[in-house]
């Protein structure tokens, strides 16, 4: 993350007059892209310069003609009169290093009910350079997803070394960016600051699991900071795993450009005539509601468009890495199946270490692309605890991270070129791995083909953990011609996509995790593919709440997979209660590292009344609207809730994070229910010891008093946790 100030008051005086003088012509071209609630507008000058006019609720047709012409440039080109960041620039066969982009033609398509698709056609004045602006609209979830196509029909190859998905325009009196930090064991961290003259960049080099120290997401609030439930606030997310950036600049007259799109840092793209050229997306929408209305639209967008198969509950699952690592033999495992059938889990995940023979996976040093069943801890093979599995009538699920490499594995000594890394150089290895090279489509039928053989020979299954644990350095593709290294970093994120679409299109039904040494790629790019996604390897229930709260202002729950683990904490060493571990893992999707052998007989009995209760209760966290109370950022105690659409359920979660002597009696104003029904209140996952809300057990509110006079009790211990449910006649 940088700042880089540009002062340019040697042209303020020009750039205003150039602002002031641009003419309203009854005449100027209108296009408007629109959603349910919300219109974007693009009006063409006199000049054919299409410039962003508006975006903000929805304007009726016949008042578009009003909306004043602005000097905001849809898609600045570089060269000529601009001076701010330009979002597209390149060098023309010729050598000429300006482009001039005027407006051809505007088309729109409906797609179906509910999605219309715009594209704006964009040509250099001089060269058979073209640029189309491509608006994907989603009707109802008032989301818009924008992307850019270039293609040219110049003599020889020309080189881009700009090219953002979009360029988002505004105008006010001031900005407030949220941003989202981090590192391993501490994503998804939020970050409110005022935007100033200049410009601010987040963004990641690093190729592979790009998010592992920012995320390509961004919350801005229009004239003013942004509040959870009120005030202008923009949301965007880039949907792409490889190398991107955000900029975010002022310019001298007050006017903010939003620029986002694939990192152009060491990745000039050559561009071969008549080749097709497309950026990734970057979805957005404009909330009047505050921060809680762009998580809205994006959950219920995400249910639809950006998760596989969103329409369908998650499975609960019972995980061997905290219990064994690297060390297990198959009566370990059997035992554990056993366990986690007995206590109720849908599903077992056999985790790393279960693979690789001449080189066995002990450890991380060895074995990784050796796809082949250990025969030393597996002597029968996966069958053998697939026929367990179905015995105890639970699904089975595996560990795999096929883009990667040991240096000490069968494979790396038969193609050492398929391992990403400079000629020349020594080799350098992250977690003793190296990345396999997608951009070669042999790779890529590699890793495919590991993933069919191991799906087609084990058709028991159920699910599939997809790691990635490094990203990349000491860049360089022994497949990729010299002039074309730079190509790597997109290259590499296309393969991925070829591999993961092959795999989509033979198994439907195998439920994939998303996991990239925790939150490293969670991005809309990747997840169609996926059923859900590791956020953090951090388990601390308590650093969870802080993860899960950042993620899922964009990221829905209902694949936001929460482990109940041991204590103190295998990273933190922190030692929190049993119930605070599960209602916080409840609040997303419930998984457990935790061994039901390490447990008294109170902690299992507990834990398997926990597990169904979560059960008769996670169709309101998976498919319910989230709503922010109290926001562990700003308090002691932490609250949010799932109402379902219909309104006919609710599900609240209170955490007090520090102790209060005296009791922290926050009132939790609730919303989203229905004001005229009655609710019926109910603690869920009760600790045995006492209950916080006895008093509210079985009462029954109207929809409009819990949600003006609210609910009222007192927490006092730390890491103490209140969940209770609420039920309309």
């Amino acid at each position: 993350m940088m700042r880089r100030i540009r002062t340019i008051y040697s042209v303020l005086f020009w750039v205003a007059t150039v602002h002031l003088a641009i003419a309203q012509n009854a005449n100027n071209k209108a296009v408007v892209i629109r959603t349910a609630n919300t219109s974007l507008v693009y009006k063409v000058d006199n000049d054919q310069v299409i410039r962003q006019c508006y975006y903000g609720k929805a304007i009726n047709e016949n008042d578009v003609a009003g909306i004043q012409l602005t000097s905001l440039d849809a898609y600045p080109a570089y060269g000529k009169a601009y001076v701010n960041e330009p979002a597209f620039r390149a060098v023309h066969a010729d050598g000429n290093l300006t482009t001039e982009l005027a407006y051809v033609s505007a088309e729109t398509q409906v797609q179906d009910k509910n999605i219309t698709l715009t594209r704006i056609r964009l040509r250099d004045r001089h060269y058979n350079l073209s640029v189309t602006l491509c608006f994907k609209a989603y009707q109802q979830q008032d989301i818009i997803e924008q992307w850019t196509e270039v293609v040219h029909e110049e003599k020889k190859d020309i080189t881009l070394f700009n090219f953002t998905s979009s360029q988002l325009a505004l105008r006010a009196s001031s900005y407030w960016l949220t941003s989202f930090y981090g590192n391993w064991a501490s994503e998804m961290n939020m970050k409110e600051e005022q935007l100033t003259e200049g410009i601010k960049t987040i963004d990641s080099k690093l190729g592979v699991r790009t998010n592992q120290f920012a995320h390509a997401c961004f919350l801005l609030g229009v004239e003013g900071p942004a509040e959870e439930n009120s005030g202008t606030v923009i949301g965007g997310t880039l949907a792409w795993p490889g190398s991107w950036s955000m900029e975010f600049e002022v310019d001298p007259l007050k006017n903010l450009h939003i620029l986002a799109g694939i990192n152009p840092y060491a990745s000039h793209y050559v561009l071969k005539p008549k080749e097709i050229f497309k950026t990734p997306a970057l979805l957005y929408t404009i909330s009047h509601e505050g921060k809680g209305g762009i998580t809205r639209k994006f959950h219920t967008w995400s249910r639809t468009y950006g998760i596989h198969k969103g329409d369908q509950p998650r499975m609960t699952l019972l995980n061997n890495w905290e219990a064994t690592y690297f060390d297990f033999d198959e009566k370990v495992l059997k035992q554990i199946i056993g366990d986690a059938a007995g206590m109720g889990f849908d599903l077992f995940l056999l985790d790393d270490g279960w693979f690789g023979n001449k080189y066995p996976r002990n450890d991380d040093r060895a074995g990784l692309g050796d796809w082949d069943v250990n025969k030393k801890k597996l002597p029968n093979g996966l069958d053998s605890l697939l026929r367990e599995a179905d015995r105890k009538k639970i699904k089975f699920g595996i560990w795999v991270e096929p883009e990667m490499i040991n240096p000490k594995s069968e494979l790396y000594e038969k193609h050492p070129d398929w391992a990403i890394t400079a000629p020349n150089r020594a080799i350098d290895v992250s977690r003793n791995q190296l990345i396999l090279d997608l951009s070669n489509p042999q790779v890529q039928d590699y890793v495919y083909n590991v993933m069919d053989n191991l799906l087609t020979r084990n058709p028991g299954i159920a699910y599939l953990k997809w790691d990635c644990n490094r990203y990349v350095t000491n860049p360089g593709s022994s497949y990729l011609p010299a002039d074309r290294q730079s190509h790597l970093w997109i290259k590499y994120t296309e393969g991925l996509f070829a591999v993961l679409k092959r795999m989509r299109q033979k198994y439907t039904d195998v439920r994939i995790m998303l996991c990239s040494g925790g939150g490293g790629r969670i991005d809309y790019g990747t997840l169609p593919y996926f059923d859900e996604y590791w956020i953090s390897d951090n388990t601390d229930a308590l650093d969870r709440i802080f993860i899960q709260w950042g993620t899922t202002h964009f990221f829905p729950a209902m694949g936001l997979a929460s482990h109940v683990s041991v204590v103190p904490n295998h990273i933190t060493q922190r030692s929190t209660p049993l119930k605070f571990r599960f209602d916080v893992a409840m609040s997303a999707k419930l998984g457990m590292d935790l061994q039901p052998k390490d447990m008294s007989p109170d902690e299992k009995e507990f834990s398997r009344k926990a597990i169904q209760e979560y059960k008769a209760i996670r169709h309101i966290v998976q498919f319910g609207d989230l709503y922010r109370l109290l926001s562990p950022y700003e308090h002691k105690r932490a609250a949010m809730m799932y109402v379902l659409p219909d309104r006919q359920e609710a599900l609240v979660f209170s955490y007090l994070l520090k102790k209060e002597i005296y009791g922290n009696d926050q009132v939790l104003y609730l919303h989203g229910l229905e004001p005229t029904k009655t609710y019926t209140l109910k603690e869920v996952n009760k600790s045995p010891q006492y209950s916080r809300i006895s008093s509210l057990e079985g009462q029954k509110f109207t929809g409009a008093f819990l949600m003006t006079y609210g609910v009222r009790f007192q927490m006092y211990n730390e890491f103490e946790s209140v969940v209770f449910r609420a039920v309309a006649e």
